[in-house]
């Protein structure tokens, strides 16, 4: 893996850190070498796996040049007291332009007319293109990389649509933009283009339904994340001329199969995943992740850390880290649970522990509440500044008023359409439960594919949802059930052992005494 000379020049500039350049290593010869190094710098290739993070008995930093830590084992990382820091702001400009280039010359036919011209072939009529001017692009993902392409889509005239369920109107008016609802972006936009990040919810988020509800000749952007995508849809939609064009810098599949038919369409402009591919954001990473990597060999900063929330003791982080994964499965189950906008957190700790530890809990929290709803990738270190940028406000509170319960962790989340209130703690000092949800009291695992079910309290309940579940072959791992009192309402959370189908969720919302189904996967 290659650095920029720029980070070279800063690491050799370090009078107290010593390097070495070691480029095309194999596993095997990583292994045999790594025994001797205090940090580890990487780029995409090299794959830092447990078996890696066992030989480096002196890491304690590895740098990710770049965004993505697909290639390094985090738990692992984190359970050998190893930081891990990327850089995720390094190249935002560099895709947020690649977005735009492809905007424009998939309007004008730029790659289709330059192959026609290198063959002596002048011709024009077959590459009448269109303007942005006066065109509306559709914006699924308000991250930095969003705000950036709508910035420069502002400065074409054209008119903006923001798709993300975690920016506030505030956050709207300060951009220009209008926030809409997916349904109501996918019929009026001209261009549509993905920056949201992936995970449970935004996965195949460009599906037959979604391609389905679109102009007939809108053009898809893709800078994002391939999986973003079902590209089966796609194919099929490009094909039968349901949508006009794409234009793709990422696949599912990276480098895609030489059968991929998108490689061969007419109406598909495809690069080489370029987002990050310039100069300038080559030299930006290269800079940023030498400085970083110094700083935390220094103790002195740990900006851009994706696993350490704070500095801690050589002894105290196998400590407090069961509080922090409690906090985070809270968040997590919180946003699966969410209805609207987020505006405002309230958390609430009660204990010892939890007391000195609430500025980490309360990141924890955010983590868990955004990790799979905002495309920038989000740690300890920056979901509190995240949440701030997302609009979203947070007040935290020791020694309140609550369960009986030793270092109680409870969280109220207040969006546009709800307020909802959890409650957790951990049983045996490392055991994670739910023992709250809203009027509720039940001690649940919050782990894995959860089924929430709210109904009325009467006789005949639970055997109808076995039967449903029974008939779909979904089988039931615990089920934890409250209720406010005899004949009144009931909470049930069940775990499951696989996700069930939409079939499932419908006919369980058909039991007469259910009053609302939700699935939730932690």
């Amino acid at each position: 893996d290659e650095l920029d000379q720029s980070g070279l020049t800063i690491l050799k500039k370090a009078t107290d850190v010593s390097f070495d350049i070691r480029l095309g290593l194999n596993q095997t010869e990583l292994l045999k070498a790594i025994p001797t190094y205090d940090a580890l710098i990487v780029r995409s290739s090299t794959q830092v796996d447990a078996n890696l993070l066992s030989a480096g008995k002196k890491l304690r930093v590895i740098g990710r040049a770049g965004m993505g830590v697909d290639n390094i084992d985090i738990p692992a990382a984190t359970m050998s007291g190893i930081i891990v820091m990327n850089t995720p702001e390094a190249n935002i400009i560099a895709t947020a332009e690649l977005t735009i280039a492809l905007m424009l010359a998939s309007s004008r036919h730029i790659a289709a007319a330059h192959a026609a011209l290198t063959t002596a072939n002048w011709q024009r009529s077959p590459y009448v293109g269109t303007e942005l001017h006066n065109k509306t692009v559709g914006v699924i993902g308000f991250g930095g990389i969003g705000r950036l392409v709508a910035k420069r889509a502002l400065a074409f005239d054209m008119q903006v649509l923001v798709y993300d369920p975690f920016v506030s109107e505030e956050i709207g008016l300060e951009y220009g933009i209008t926030l809409v609802d997916l349904d109501d972006l996918l019929p009026q936009a001209d261009y549509i283009t993905l920056h949201t990040a992936l995970g449970t919810e935004t996965e195949n988020i460009i599906n037959a339904d979604t391609i389905s509800q679109m102009k007939p000749d809108v053009t898809l952007i893709n800078t994002a994340r391939g999986k973003l995508i079902d590209e089966n849809a796609l194919t099929a939609a490009l094909q039968n001329g349901r949508i006009k064009a794409a234009a793709l810098d990422v696949f599912r599949s990276e480098p895609p199969l030489a059968n991929n038919p998108l490689l061969s369409l007419p109406n598909v402009l495809h690069t080489p995943h370029l987002g990050a591919n310039t100069i300038e954001a080559q030299h930006a990473v290269a800079s940023q992740i030498a400085n970083q990597v110094i700083d935390a060999l220094r103790g002195t900063n740990f900006v851009n850390s994706v696993n350490m929330p704070f500095q801690v003791d050589e002894n105290g982080y196998a400590k407090i880290q069961p509080f922090l994964l409690m906090a985070e499965k809270l968040g997590a189950l919180h946003a699966g649970l969410a209805e609207g906008k987020v505006q405002r957190v309230e958390l609430q700790v009660k204990g010892e522990i939890v007391n000195d530890l609430i500025r980490g809990i309360a990141a924890a929290l955010l983590k868990g509440l955004l990790r799979d709803l905002i495309p920038t990738p989000i740690n300890y270190i920056n979901a509190p500044v995240l949440a701030d940028q997302y609009g979203i406000k947070i007040t935290q509170a020791t020694n309140m008023n609550g369960l009986d319960y030793p270092n109680l962790i409870t969280c109220r989340v207040i969006t546009e359409k709800t307020k909802r209130t959890l409650a957790g703690v951990l049983f045996g000092g490392s055991e994670p439960r739910i023992v709250q949800v809203d009027q509720y009291r039940l001690e649940a695992k919050p782990e894995g594919v959860v089924l929430m079910m709210q109904n009325q309290d009467v006789p005949g309940v639970i055997g109808q949802v076995g039967t449903i579940l029974s008939a779909f072959e979904v089988n039931i791992g615990e089920w934890r059930l409250g209720r406010n009192e005899p004949g009144g309402e009931a909470m049930s959370f069940i775990n499951l052992d696989s996700v069930p189908s939409k079939a499932v969720l419908n006919a369980l919302g058909e039991i007469t005494a259910v009053t609302h189904v939700k699935l939730v996967q932690l």
